[in-house]
Protein backbone atom coordinates (compact mmCIF):
# COMPACT_ATOMS: atom_id res chain seq x y z
CA UNK A 1 0.00 0.00 0.00
CA UNK A 2 2.81 2.27 0.79
CA UNK A 3 4.00 1.48 -2.64
CA UNK A 4 0.52 2.51 -4.60
CA UNK A 5 0.55 5.44 -2.23
CA UNK A 6 4.48 6.66 -3.52
CA UNK A 7 3.20 5.61 -7.28
CA UNK A 8 -0.28 7.64 -6.83
CA UNK A 9 1.55 10.72 -5.40
CA UNK A 10 4.29 10.78 -8.42
CA UNK A 11 1.94 10.39 -10.74
CA UNK A 12 -0.68 13.07 -9.47
CA UNK A 13 2.17 15.23 -8.83
CA UNK A 14 4.00 14.95 -12.79
CA UNK A 15 0.18 15.66 -13.71
CA UNK A 16 -0.55 18.36 -11.37
CA UNK A 17 3.50 19.65 -12.37
CA UNK A 18 2.51 19.46 -16.24
CA UNK A 19 -0.66 21.16 -15.91
CA UNK A 20 0.89 24.16 -14.54
CA UNK A 21 4.01 24.01 -16.40
CA UNK A 22 1.79 24.64 -19.93
CA UNK A 23 -1.02 27.06 -18.16
CA UNK A 24 1.63 28.76 -17.35
CA UNK A 25 3.38 28.92 -19.95
CA UNK A 26 0.43 30.04 -22.18
CA UNK A 27 -0.55 32.77 -19.57
CA UNK A 28 3.16 33.95 -20.10
CA UNK A 29 3.06 34.38 -24.06
CA UNK A 30 -0.16 35.92 -23.22
CA UNK A 31 1.15 38.84 -21.10
CA UNK A 32 4.04 38.99 -24.06
CA UNK A 33 1.73 39.67 -26.69
CA UNK A 34 -0.21 42.56 -24.68
CA UNK A 35 3.03 44.22 -23.91
CA UNK A 36 3.32 44.45 -27.52
CA UNK A 37 0.04 45.54 -28.34
CA UNK A 38 0.69 48.40 -26.11
CA UNK A 39 3.67 49.16 -28.24
CA UNK A 40 1.34 49.53 -30.89
CA UNK A 41 3.29 46.86 -32.65
CA UNK A 42 1.23 43.76 -34.15
CA UNK A 43 3.93 42.02 -35.85
CA UNK A 44 7.07 41.06 -33.93
CA UNK A 45 7.59 37.53 -32.67
CA UNK A 46 7.95 36.36 -28.95
CA UNK A 47 10.24 34.07 -28.59
CA UNK A 48 9.84 30.54 -26.98
CA UNK A 49 8.92 30.67 -23.32
CA UNK A 50 12.32 29.23 -21.56
CA UNK A 51 12.04 27.68 -18.23
CA UNK A 52 15.45 28.58 -16.75
CA UNK A 53 14.81 26.62 -13.66
CA UNK A 54 12.43 25.16 -11.43
CA UNK A 55 9.60 27.52 -11.31
CA UNK A 56 11.17 30.43 -13.01
CA UNK A 57 10.41 31.07 -16.90
CA UNK A 58 11.62 33.67 -19.34
CA UNK A 59 9.80 35.39 -21.82
CA UNK A 60 11.94 37.55 -24.41
CA UNK A 61 11.08 39.14 -27.89
CA UNK A 62 12.77 39.87 -31.20
CA UNK A 63 12.22 44.28 -30.96
CA UNK A 64 12.38 46.13 -28.44
CA UNK A 65 9.62 47.46 -26.51
CA UNK A 66 8.62 50.59 -23.90
CA UNK A 67 5.61 50.39 -21.19
CA UNK A 68 4.49 51.59 -17.88
CA UNK A 69 5.28 49.35 -14.71
CA UNK A 70 1.92 49.54 -13.72
CA UNK A 71 0.65 48.45 -16.73
CA UNK A 72 2.62 45.28 -16.28
CA UNK A 73 1.63 44.80 -13.41
CA UNK A 74 -2.20 45.13 -14.05
CA UNK A 75 -1.86 42.60 -17.11
CA UNK A 76 -0.19 39.76 -15.82
CA UNK A 77 -2.68 40.22 -12.28
CA UNK A 78 -5.77 39.73 -15.20
CA UNK A 79 -4.14 37.60 -17.09
CA UNK A 80 -2.81 35.22 -14.56
CA UNK A 81 -6.21 35.41 -12.62
CA UNK A 82 -7.68 33.62 -15.96
CA UNK A 83 -5.11 31.28 -15.82
CA UNK A 84 -5.86 30.19 -12.16
CA UNK A 85 -1.95 31.29 -11.45
CA UNK A 86 -2.93 33.06 -8.49
CA UNK A 87 -0.37 31.78 -6.59
CA UNK A 88 3.10 33.95 -4.83
CA UNK A 89 5.07 35.27 -7.72
CA UNK A 90 7.65 37.51 -8.82
CA UNK A 91 8.30 39.32 -11.58
CA UNK A 92 11.64 40.95 -12.94
CA UNK A 93 12.29 42.98 -15.85
CA UNK A 94 15.82 42.47 -17.41
CA UNK A 95 17.92 44.40 -19.37
CA UNK A 96 19.20 42.50 -22.56
CA UNK A 97 22.30 44.22 -22.27
CA UNK A 98 23.63 43.98 -19.08
CA UNK A 99 21.12 41.91 -17.50
CA UNK A 100 20.57 44.33 -14.58
CA UNK A 101 16.96 44.41 -12.93
CA UNK A 102 15.27 47.53 -14.65
CA UNK A 103 11.89 46.97 -12.46
CA UNK A 104 10.34 44.25 -10.77
CA UNK A 105 7.39 43.25 -8.36
CA UNK A 106 6.09 40.79 -6.16
CA UNK A 107 2.48 39.48 -5.36
CA UNK A 108 1.77 37.63 -2.30
CA UNK A 109 -2.19 36.01 -1.58
CA UNK A 110 -1.90 38.19 1.33
CA UNK A 111 -2.33 41.56 0.15
CA UNK A 112 0.17 43.64 2.80
CA UNK A 113 2.95 41.19 1.85
CA UNK A 114 2.71 42.34 -1.51
CA UNK A 115 5.41 44.91 -3.37
CA UNK A 116 4.47 47.22 -6.22
CA UNK A 117 7.26 49.52 -6.43
CA UNK A 118 7.64 52.39 -8.96
CA UNK A 119 4.13 51.87 -10.74
CA UNK A 120 4.15 55.42 -12.78
CA UNK A 121 7.25 55.58 -14.39
CA UNK A 122 7.89 54.78 -17.48
CA UNK A 123 10.58 52.19 -18.79
CA UNK A 124 12.20 53.27 -22.04
CA UNK A 125 12.54 52.12 -25.41
CA UNK A 126 14.94 49.27 -24.85
CA UNK A 127 15.26 45.54 -25.26
CA UNK A 128 14.53 43.78 -22.49
CA UNK A 129 13.06 39.82 -20.95
CA UNK A 130 10.98 38.90 -18.47
CA UNK A 131 11.16 36.50 -15.44
CA UNK A 132 8.13 34.89 -13.81
CA UNK A 133 9.04 33.42 -10.50
CA UNK A 134 6.17 31.20 -9.00
CA UNK A 135 7.52 31.09 -5.15
CA UNK A 136 4.83 28.41 -3.62
CA UNK A 137 4.35 25.92 -6.80
CA UNK A 138 7.55 23.55 -5.44
CA UNK A 139 5.53 23.89 -1.79
CA UNK A 140 2.42 23.21 -3.01
CA UNK A 141 3.79 20.24 -5.22
CA UNK A 142 5.59 18.95 -1.60
CA UNK A 143 1.82 19.68 0.51
CA UNK A 144 0.31 17.21 -2.09
CA UNK A 145 3.47 14.76 -1.99
CA UNK A 146 3.16 14.80 1.50
CA UNK A 147 -0.70 14.69 2.14
CA UNK A 148 -0.43 11.48 -0.04
CA UNK A 149 2.45 9.56 1.72
CA UNK A 150 0.69 10.42 4.58
CA UNK A 151 -2.37 8.88 3.75
CA UNK A 152 -0.57 6.19 2.34
CA UNK A 153 1.26 5.31 5.56
CA UNK A 154 -2.31 5.91 7.74
CA UNK A 155 -3.49 3.17 5.59
CA UNK A 156 -1.18 1.18 6.07
CA UNK A 157 -1.28 1.56 9.49
CA UNK A 158 -4.82 0.95 9.52
CA UNK A 159 -4.25 -2.64 7.80
CA UNK A 160 -1.52 -3.85 9.54
CA UNK A 161 -3.67 -2.76 12.82
CA UNK A 162 -6.67 -4.58 11.60
CA UNK A 163 -4.86 -7.90 11.16
CA UNK A 164 -2.65 -7.93 14.47
CA UNK A 165 -5.65 -7.31 16.34
CA UNK A 166 -8.27 -9.31 14.39
CA UNK A 167 -8.84 -12.22 16.61
CA UNK A 168 -8.33 -15.46 14.59
CA UNK A 169 -10.78 -18.24 13.97
CA UNK A 170 -10.11 -20.96 16.82
CA UNK A 171 -11.54 -23.30 13.76
CA UNK A 172 -8.53 -22.86 11.56
CA UNK A 173 -6.11 -25.46 11.12
CA UNK A 174 -2.71 -24.06 12.15
CA UNK A 175 0.76 -25.70 12.10
CA UNK A 176 2.33 -24.26 14.88
CA UNK A 177 5.53 -26.06 15.73
CA UNK A 178 6.50 -29.29 14.72
CA UNK A 179 5.74 -30.40 18.37
CA UNK A 180 1.86 -30.30 17.77
CA UNK A 181 -0.68 -28.99 15.65
CA UNK A 182 -3.74 -26.46 16.54
CA UNK A 183 -7.57 -27.50 15.71
CA UNK A 184 -10.26 -25.46 16.89
CA UNK A 185 -9.17 -24.76 20.45
CA UNK A 186 -7.43 -27.81 20.58
CA UNK A 187 -3.82 -28.48 20.68
CA UNK A 188 -2.54 -32.38 19.18
CA UNK A 189 0.83 -33.81 20.21
CA UNK A 190 0.82 -36.95 18.11
CA UNK A 191 4.47 -37.39 19.50
CA UNK A 192 3.23 -37.66 23.11
CA UNK A 193 -0.35 -39.56 22.60
CA UNK A 194 -2.36 -36.27 23.88
CA UNK A 195 -4.65 -33.37 23.55
CA UNK A 196 -4.65 -30.31 25.17
CA UNK A 197 -7.66 -27.71 25.74
CA UNK A 198 -7.31 -24.86 28.24
CA UNK A 199 -4.40 -26.33 30.21
CA UNK A 200 -5.78 -29.17 31.00
CA UNK A 201 -3.83 -32.56 29.01
CA UNK A 202 -6.86 -35.57 27.43
CA UNK A 203 -4.67 -38.70 26.77
CA UNK A 204 -4.91 -40.51 23.61
CA UNK A 205 -4.41 -44.29 22.80
CA UNK A 206 -2.37 -45.20 19.79
CA UNK A 207 -5.08 -45.60 17.33
CA UNK A 208 -7.01 -43.07 18.71
CA UNK A 209 -3.93 -40.73 17.92
CA UNK A 210 -3.32 -42.33 14.61
CA UNK A 211 -7.27 -41.47 13.78
CA UNK A 212 -6.91 -38.02 14.62
CA UNK A 213 -3.96 -37.31 13.00
CA UNK A 214 -6.08 -38.71 9.87
CA UNK A 215 -9.18 -36.17 10.72
CA UNK A 216 -7.01 -33.24 11.08
CA UNK A 217 -5.30 -33.94 7.68
CA UNK A 218 -8.19 -33.86 6.33
CA UNK A 219 -10.73 -31.21 7.77
CA UNK A 220 -14.26 -31.24 6.64
CA UNK A 221 -13.87 -33.95 4.34
CA UNK A 222 -15.67 -37.25 4.91
CA UNK A 223 -13.37 -40.15 4.91
CA UNK A 224 -14.49 -43.67 4.27
CA UNK A 225 -14.57 -46.62 6.63
CA UNK A 226 -12.12 -48.72 4.33
CA UNK A 227 -9.67 -45.85 4.17
CA UNK A 228 -9.86 -45.37 7.85
CA UNK A 229 -9.82 -49.39 8.50
CA UNK A 230 -6.74 -49.94 5.99
CA UNK A 231 -4.60 -46.57 7.40
CA UNK A 232 -4.81 -47.94 10.75
CA UNK A 233 -5.42 -51.68 11.00
CA UNK A 234 -4.05 -52.94 8.02
CA UNK A 235 -0.25 -53.57 9.56
CA UNK A 236 -1.07 -53.95 13.21
CA UNK A 237 -2.79 -56.74 13.93
CA UNK A 238 -6.68 -58.21 13.67
CA UNK A 239 -9.53 -55.85 12.98
CA UNK A 240 -12.77 -56.20 14.76
CA UNK A 241 -16.14 -54.89 12.74
CA UNK A 242 -16.47 -52.57 15.63
CA UNK A 243 -13.37 -51.50 16.72
CA UNK A 244 -13.19 -48.52 13.95
CA UNK A 245 -17.16 -47.14 15.77
CA UNK A 246 -15.86 -47.69 19.30
CA UNK A 247 -12.79 -45.51 19.10
CA UNK A 248 -14.74 -42.84 17.06
CA UNK A 249 -16.88 -43.05 19.88
CA UNK A 250 -14.01 -42.56 22.25
CA UNK A 251 -12.75 -39.49 20.05
CA UNK A 252 -15.82 -37.91 20.14
CA UNK A 253 -16.15 -37.84 23.52
CA UNK A 254 -12.68 -36.16 24.21
CA UNK A 255 -13.57 -33.73 21.82
CA UNK A 256 -16.35 -32.36 23.46
CA UNK A 257 -14.61 -29.64 25.17
CA UNK A 258 -15.06 -27.52 21.70
CA UNK A 259 -18.34 -26.97 20.32
CA UNK A 260 -17.22 -26.05 16.69
CA UNK A 261 -15.18 -29.34 16.23
CA UNK A 262 -17.76 -32.06 15.77
CA UNK A 263 -17.07 -36.14 14.63
CA UNK A 264 -19.91 -37.08 12.63
CA UNK A 265 -21.05 -40.30 11.08
CA UNK A 266 -21.78 -40.31 7.19
CA UNK A 267 -24.18 -43.13 7.46
CA UNK A 268 -22.90 -45.96 5.45
CA UNK A 269 -19.95 -44.14 3.80
CA UNK A 270 -17.57 -43.06 6.86
CA UNK A 271 -16.84 -40.16 9.30
CA UNK A 272 -15.87 -36.35 8.65
CA UNK A 273 -14.33 -34.17 11.19
CA UNK A 274 -16.70 -30.82 11.34
CA UNK A 275 -14.96 -27.51 11.98
CA UNK A 276 -18.11 -25.04 11.85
Amino acid sequence: MILISVAICLSCNSQYHANKLASAKVAIRAVGHQLLLINQDSTSIIKPVLIKKPSVYNLSFNASLSFKPDQLVSIVDSIFNVASLQEKYRVEVLQCIDHEVAYSFEIHQKKERTIIPCTGRLLPNACYTINFSFLEQSTALGSRARMLGLLGLCLSAIVLIYYFKKPKSPNTFVAIDSNFQSFGLFKFYPKQNKLVIAATDISLSKKECELLAIFIANPNQIIKREELTKSVWEDNGVFVGRSLDTYISKLRKKLQGDDAIKLTNVHGVGYKLEVL
